[in-house]
Order: C-alpha cells, then sequence, then structure tokens
C-alpha cells in the first residue's frame, strides 16, 4: 500500500499541480474540518467507480485518501485496489495529522465527534452499564461488558468493527451528507 506524509502532500498540493484527493470520513467529520480540496467519499458506500469517472486530475495520477487518522483511509485503498486501480496513496496520520501539523483546514460545524471517539465512549459506557447492572439488577448483566468486549477483540483482529458502521449511520454524522447535487462536498 503507497502512503504520503502530510508534508509531501502539502508540498504537491502548493505546488499549484492537479490532486485527487478524498476524504472518506462521515459527513458530519467532513463538515467540520476538512483539507482543503478534498473531496467527501464515505467509506461506507465508496463506490470506487464513480470516483474513478469523476476525476479531477489525469487518469493515471494518483488519487490521496485520507480520514481522521489513517484506518479508513486504508481501507478506501484497498477498495480501489480491488477495483483495478493500484494507484491508491493513503495519507498518513490523516485529517488529524494535518491539523496538529497546523497546515490550512476548512472548518464548519464543531458539533460532532469525530467517529473514533464516538466509538470510545459508546463502548466505555456500554462496559460501565454491564457492571453496574451486574452488580445492582442481575448478575448476568456482565455477560453485557463481556459481549462489548469480544466486540473490541474481534474488531482489533479483524479490522471490521460492527458498532462503528452503526454509529457511522446515525442521524448526527450524517448532518451536510450530499444531496445528490454532484461531488458531496459542495452541497
Amino acid at each position: 500500500m503507497k502512503t504520503a506524509t502530510i508534508q509531501e502532500l502539502q508540498k504537491i498540493l502548493a505546488s499549484g499541480a492537479p490532486v485527487d484527493l478524498i476524504d472518506v470520513r462521515t459527513p458530519a467529520e467532513y463538515a467540520s474540518v476538512h483539507v482543503p480540496g478534498a473531496r467527501l467519499h464515505q467509506l461506507d458506500g465508496l463506490d470506487c467507480g464513480a470516483v474513478l469517472a469523476s476525476r479531477q486530475a489525469g487518469a493515471h495520477a494518483p488519487i490521496y485518501v485520507l480520514c481522521h487518522a489513517g484506518t479508513r483511509a486504508k481501507k478506501a485503498a484497498a477498495q480501489f485496489a480491488e477495483a483495478g486501480f493500484a494507484d491508491a496513496v493513503v495519507v498518513e496520520g490523516g485529517t488529524q495529522a494535518w491539523v496538529d501539523a497546523g497546515l490550512p483546514v476548512e472548518r464548519g460545524d464543531k458539533s460532532v465527534l469525530p467517529l473514533d471517539r464516538q466509538l470510545q465512549l459508546t463502548v466505555g459506557a456500554l462496559v460501565i452499564l454491564g457492571v453496574l447492572l451486574s452488580q445492582f439488577v442481575n448478575p448476568h448483566w456482565v455477560w453485557l461488558s463481556g459481549f462489548v468486549g469480544a466486540g473490541l477483540m474481534m474488531a482489533g483482529a479483524t479490522g471490521f468493527c460492527p458498532m462503528r458502521n452503526l454509529l457511522a449511520l446515525m442521524p448526527w454524522n450524517q448532518k451536510g451528507k450530499c444531496c445528490g447535487g454532484g461531488s458531496c462536498c459542495g452541497c
């Protein structure tokens, strides 16, 4: 899998050369903060064929893919490879690294937490709920905490996290979703 640092991407963008840069986070995350020039193509429902058909740069130029920190971008790059396009480049560290480096961003609504933090809060709340219910209601509620722990282990081992996918579909993560009028980022 090809990768690029945020500094390498920043130099390419600063050169003025046409760059295909896609952001595979949720619409709400994208609306909150994104790299200038990035187009939104949410990982859930990513249509590699449509992205390739709507390319801004030359047909043989790489597509730079970023998300919040890199995990979803790697999945998107793998999907592009499966679709026959092997020149998808994952931007290491994603949007968070870009922001942390103090590089220019476009900001909007800050009311939605990044998806990974939503996941951490949800998992933590479910574990605490399971422990409390097992202590004060019925000892069998401890299985809720065990089930959540097993889900985390599966997500860590396989990279597939059903809870993250479910959270990505929540209405607050769809705010700013494309209305169908074009390249998702301008709607």
